[in-house]
């Protein structure tokens, strides 16, 4: 498709997700591209497409709904049933920005994401969960290495296992530019520069040929990885009706990517650092993804931890199947076995705000690289306004994308307190199980006065005149609470923060932090209350957050997509509706042609058979060329005017079929049925107990049919096989039926019952036997049986003869 219709299919654009035109990634993609791109009118990429004959510019967003509906159409007719919820997996490195684009694009489909999961994550959940032998939860866990190298990208991950339990907090590292497309790009440029020296052509001059050897480099690639010998290449008609040809071995390859191969080892670097792990501590090294299947690719990696590396996961699938195994389990539908997974956060986030000083800012980092994940955290100001908080990634530059902000929130309707002090503002941070951080939810503490308390749900929290001193400094301190995600309890233990220093990815140290409220109050539990610090009634209110995220599509815009794919669906359902309508008609046309000349020859008359077959060779001539993109009712009419002169064909070839098996049937019938009124006239014993009667109406019928079956057969004698029959099929199903609702139940008529003669028991005092009290297998197994007779558990089986 691409090769054929190379400026008007779509690849490659997962990683255009969340980025800006001008984004140097994207113009740097750009020109690799079949395809135009454009700028949206919000700044982001464009697809410049003909759709219906119209040019479009379809956002990436867009793009991927496609994707994601044809997988979703593939799912549901595998399935027979609706697909609403699933799980997308994403490389590690999708900052914010990127996932939530890719949010958008399930959305505008109709699909409920339950996850957007990492690519190496769900490898190690899919190699993880069918382990048996993993160590349990208390001993040392299982150090395993993946590797995954695919067609664009290249990621590692540290991941320790226990038994149903996969924490993958150890590290990841990556490098987003170097993939098994690096490697293809290396064989094009060799051979575009042998192809201009020695045809004098220039493959980057065509889109269609630069494709075809994109494509034919692949397979190269892809047969040195298993065979060392030279490889041929070969492409014939390449450009202006020139067959080219080259060759290639594996010690060439290498030689050629050498720059590549060596870039595999940073990545591996920086995790061991990361996870400040030895390479004895690496149980296993896992490797997925085609291009691992490159030999130089595996040398290396088996080089750098000293051990060979393991293939047990499907190299292609390992993703997605880790992705239906999450799905499986966040569904109810399935019972999966209990495993669960700690995911990381690859890179570190840090909040900034402003404090009551106009010249001071405050920073603190609220997750480092590698924080378990999905995760909770609740932050406490003291503001006596609204104020802004804006989040970033602390180290901008080992983030792959130019923004470094994550988004600004405004925490709303923030007032001082009634006494004019500063009110008690907690903020709940969170990097929720997307892997997209959010300040989730803010409310500020009200004290409620003594009166109110019996119509306010309040909190009890013990204040003193103590703390009067941390209030005062609460514009350069902040105090934070920890709370893993799904989980009620929030643990107070990493103290505040002065938020005059400056920004720096450090944690705070012990003597930047001031006393724990928490520690406070356990320290005034342990004594008895005194008159001067009083229990003071507090409770939370709610405070709206105006999020302004670095890159969200609007609902407006988004609800226009959600539409325009809509009615794309719809318009898909259409034309498939009127490419089967123009198939029937095609097919209708070769299939009656053809059959014409064979079965249908002897019934159809010479001259009907002339002018149907001039119209099925003019319909043909008409669908290939003022007929080929019709209306789906013109096709429909189409058919109809054929149908009218070919179903009277088929109906007389079906008839001449099926007739002479019906009437065959209905003479055996009436045969029987007459034989059986012969032996009753004869007074034979198995049918003298049938009426007169009824015996009569049998005879009466079987006359009528056998009359009105040879006036069948006699008119239809007379019809030649080319003109409609006399007598049709369903007329003598409809004559047999009848014949057999008459007959049938005369003939089958059981013999009426005669009771055996009853003998005196002579073990009975009394002349009747008596069985109320016994069962009916006592009965049989008391009762004698002498001379013949029959008791009377055996009358139901047992015919006396009447003489």
């Amino acid at each position: 498709q691409q090769i054929t219709h190379a400026h008007n299919t779509v690849s490659n654009f997962k990683r255009f997700h969340g980025r800006a035109f001008n984004d140097p990634f994207v113009q740097k993609e750009k020109e690799k591209l079949s395809y135009d791109l454009v700028p949206m009118k919000n700044g982001g990429v464009g697809v410049k497409v003909m759709y219906m004959d119209e040019e479009h510019i379809f956002s990436v967003e867009q793009i991927s709904a496609m994707l994601l509906t044809k997988l979703k159409e593939t799912a549901e007719s595998n399935l027979k049933k609706p697909v609403t919820d699933c799980v997308i997996s994403v490389p590690s490195f999708f900052t914010d920005a990127e996932r939530r684009s890719l949010l958008d694009a399930a959305q505008i489909v109709g699909l409920n994401c339950l996850r957007l999961m990492n690519d190496m994550t769900a490898v190690a959940l899919n190699y993880g969960i069918y382990k048996q032998d993993l160590p349990a939860p208390e001993e040392k866990p299982r150090i395993v290495v993946f590797v995954d190298m695919g067609h664009s990208a290249f990621q590692v991950s540290a991941c320790a296992f226990n038994k149903s339990k996969l924490k993958v907090v150890l590290g990841t590292a990556f490098d987003p530019f170097l993939g098994g497309r690096s490697f293809d790009g290396k064989l094009v440029d060799y051979f575009c520069a042998e192809i201009k020296s020695k045809y004098k052509l220039d493959p980057k001059t065509k889109v269609r040929a630069l494709l075809r050897l994109y494509q034919e480099c692949e397979k190269l690639k892809k047969l040195m990885s298993s065979n060392s010998t030279d490889i041929p290449l070969n492409i014939e008609c390449f450009m202006n009706d020139t067959d080219v040809s080259g060759k290639m071995n594996r010690s060439q390859f290498e030689e050629l990517c050498a720059d590549l191969l060596q870039r595999i080892e940073m990545p591996l670097l920086s995790l061991m650092e990361q996870t400040q792990l030895k390479v004895e501590d690496v149980n296993a090294v896992e490797i997925v993804g085609g291009a691992t299947r490159i030999p130089g690719v595996r040398e290396r990696i088996a080089k750098f931890f000293g051990k060979d590396v393991s293939t047990t996961l499907n190299a292609d699938e390992a993703i997605a199947r880790g992705c239906a195994l999450q799905c499986a389990i966040l569904s109810p539908a399935f019972k999966v076995r209990e495993f669960s997974v700690t995911d990381a956060t690859p890179f570190p986030i840090s909040l900034l705000w402003n404090t009551e000083a106009e010249d001071t800012e405050g920073v603190h980092e609220v997750f480092s690289r590698n924080h378990a994940a999905p995760f909770s955290k609740v932050l406490t100001f003291y503001r006596k306004g609204p104020f802004e908080l804006e989040a970033f990634y602390s180290d901008p530059n080992g983030v792959p994308y130019p923004e470094s902000k994550i988004g600004r929130y405004v925490i709303q309707n923030v007032a001082a307190q009634k006494d004019g002090e500063k009110s008690k503002v907690k903020v709940k941070v969170r990097v929720n199980t997307h892997g997209i951080f959010s300040v989730s939810t803010a409310s500020m503490v009200e004290p409620v006065k003594s009166e109110e308390c019996e119509d306010v749900s309040v909190e009890t929290e013990v204040e003193s005149q103590d703390q009067r001193p941390i209030e005062n400094l609460s514009d350069k301190n902040i105090q934070q609470e920890n709370s893993e995600a799904g989980t009620q309890s929030q643990v107070q233990t990493d103290g505040q923060q002065t938020s005059q220093s400056p920004p720096s990815s450090e944690p705070p140290s012990e003597e930047n932090k001031i006393p724990d409220v928490k520690k406070t109050n356990e320290k005034k539990g342990d004594q008895p209350p005194e008159a001067k610090k009083p229990k003071i009634k507090v409770k939370n209110v709610e405070l709206p957050i105006e999020a302004n995220l670095v890159w969200q599509l609007g609902k407006d815009l988004l609800n226009m997509y959600i539409e325009t794919e809509g009615k794309m669906i719809m318009q898909d359902k259409l034309e498939k509706e009127r490419n089967d309508a123009k198939n029937a008609v095609e097919e209708y046309v070769y299939e009656f042609r053809d059959k014409l000349s064979g079965p249908y020859e002897k019934f159809v008359c010479e001259k009907d058979l002339q002018g149907f077959s001039a119209l099925l060779a003019e319909t043909e001539g008409w669908l290939y060329e003022e007929g080929e993109d019709e209306a789906k009712q013109v096709y429909v009419e189409k058919l109809e005017d054929l149908k009218k002169l070919g179903t009277p064909i088929e109906m007389r070839y079906q008839e001449a079929e099926e007739r002479p098996r019906l009437l065959q049937e209905l003479g055996h019938r009436l045969q029987y049925y007459a034989t059986i009124a012969g032996e009753f006239r004869n007074k034979d014993e198995k049918y003298i107990h049938i009426d007169e009667m009824e015996m009569m109406k049998v005879e009466k019928c079987v006359s009528e049919v056998v009359e009105w079956m040879n006036n069948a057969v006699s008119a239809q004698a007379k019809k030649s096989l080319d003109q409609d029959p006399a007598v049709h099929s369903s007329e003598i199903k409809a004559k047999l039926q009848e014949l057999n609702n008459v007959c049938e139940p005369v003939v089958t008529q059981p013999k009426p019952k005669v009771d055996s003669p009853k003998e005196e028991n002579p073990l009975s005092e009394q002349s009747d036997y008596k069985t109320e009290d016994m069962g009916e297998d006592d009965k049989n197994s008391e009762m004698p049986q002498q001379n013949g007779e029959c008791h009377p558990s055996d009358q139901n089986t047992i015919n006396m003869d009447p003489d």
